[in-house]
């Protein structure tokens, strides 16, 4: 193999990377509600069909978000190999969370300034997914007779749990061990970084209970915001403090994450969700919360979910008319590869062969679509590897660095090449 051959293909495309980065971040894939899937799906499509892969569009009927307005739309691009081989998958999916306040550049405009490009999904993740798709050009381009099959997926709604995506995808067995041996997802987990896994989680929501009254005379009825706020003291007195004292040896990254976590999402009591005017003088006599646990590979689930029960538990023996409900709203195992597995070691090595920096491999914080490959599909050989800054998701001015995408292109492209020819 000519290395540097390879890596001239891809530096000669640079252009087209950036082009091609730009393109889909203008296609504004929010979600929710999951607008512009189908237009993103098919520019994809559209592309690798010029490249000779075959094409298919997989709506995910009935899944959640799945409407006749709000298409759950993925495609799955698939090149056939000059001879037979294992089959490699490309990962990406293709919605983008809402841009938020805060911005100094359009999040949907895709500027280009001082090396980098701008834009609501930039780092997370369009740029790993033109990366992903540049390398798979030039390789075939450099290479014509590989053997094996090369897969490009775009999907839908990962920033939402990916239950029209991958998910859906996994339950037909499009990442069965059978049809794919190795998956690359190109999330933003920094260009020098194998990312083996995530972290676990949990969210669910808490519900407390009161009586309404009028406003002026509070006596009469029973606040279930107070009851919340013994909820959040109880919290911050005892279950913050604990989770606190657990640590995990799973590699994630940032450090903080290597705690327990707690996050609460969403608090509101009362009757005047969502107006403007001045509210009711009411008593609230409800009052719900999210939390957003996540946790370590060496934690039980079970034992996770009972740290929170048993606080409410507790609250209902020792506080007056305390009630509660608990309502479970998603769950997801820790998931982590080994990495002496054969995408994590050759995404390593071509790491090391390309790339200046240290080569790490880490844990997510939080969970992407590994968590459908792994449990539903039970394939296990799967890592993320793509261009962006991890603390640059989700962020105002979200950008990518156009030298980070190129380098990432090469480490993709070096390491489809030695898992194509078979490396165990």
């Amino acid at each position: 193999m000519d290395q540097d051959k390879l890596f001239a293909r891809i530096d000669d495309k640079r252009d087209d990377l950036v082009d091609l980065t730009r393109d889909l971040v203008k296609i504004p894939t929010t979600n929710p509600p999951g607008h512009n899937y189908q237009d993103c799906a098919r520019f994809l499509g559209e592309r690798l069909a010029q490249r000779n892969f075959e094409i298919e569009y997989v709506r995910a009927h009935g899944a959640i978000g799945d409407s006749d307005r709000y298409p759950r739309e993925n495609v799955i691009a698939r090149h056939q190999g000059a001879a037979a081989g294992p089959t490699l998958h490309f990962n990406s999916h293709l919605d983008v969370v809402e841009p938020g306040a805060g911005w100094t550049f359009d999040p949907f405009a895709a500027e280009v300034s001082n090396g980098r490009i701008y834009g609501r999904g930039t780092c997370d993740m369009k740029g790993g997914l033109a990366a992903s798709v540049i390398a798979v050009e030039a390789l075939l381009e450099e290479f014509p007779g590989l053997p094996g099959s090369i897969e490009i997926s775009g999907t839908a709604d990962e920033e939402t749990g990916g239950y029209g995506g991958v998910a859906y995808l996994s339950e037909r067995g499009y990442f069965s061990p059978g049809r794919v041996d190795h998956v690359i997802i190109p999330e933003p987990l920094n260009k020098n970084r194998v990312c083996l896994g995530h972290r676990g989680v949990w969210w669910a929501e808490i519900a407390t209970h009161g009586r309404i009254a009028h406003g002026s005379m509070p006596f009469l009825g029973d606040c279930a915001v107070r009851h919340m706020g013994a909820v959040l003291e109880a919290f911050e007195s005892r279950l913050f403090p604990m989770l606190r004292e657990k640590r995990t040896a799973m590699p994630v990254v940032p450090d903080g994450a290597k705690e327990s976590t707690l996050n609460i999402n969403s608090l509101h009591g009362g009757l005047a969700e969502g107006f403007d005017g001045l509210p009711s003088p009411l008593v609230p006599d409800s009052c719900r919360m999210i939390i957003d646990r996540r946790f370590l590979i060496e934690e039980d689930i079970a034992e996770v979910k009972e740290e929170v029960i048993s606080i409410l538990d507790h609250l209902s023996r020792t506080r007056q008319n305390f009630r509660y409900d608990l309502r479970e709203l998603f769950e997801v195992l820790p998931s982590m590869t080994e990495r002496t597995q054969p995408v994590a070691r050759e995404v390593a090595a071509a790491i090391s062969s390309v790339i200046s920096e240290p080569l790490e491999f880490v844990v997510s914080p939080g969970t992407y679509d590994q968590k459908h490959i792994d449990r539903i599909g039970q394939l296990r050989d799967c890592i993320a590897y793509g261009p962006g800054i991890l603390d640059l998701a989700h962020q105002p001015d979200e950008y990518v660095v156009i030298d980070d995408m190129v380098d990432s292109a090469k480490v993709m492209a070096l390491a489809a090449y030695r898992l194509l020819h078979g490396a165990q």
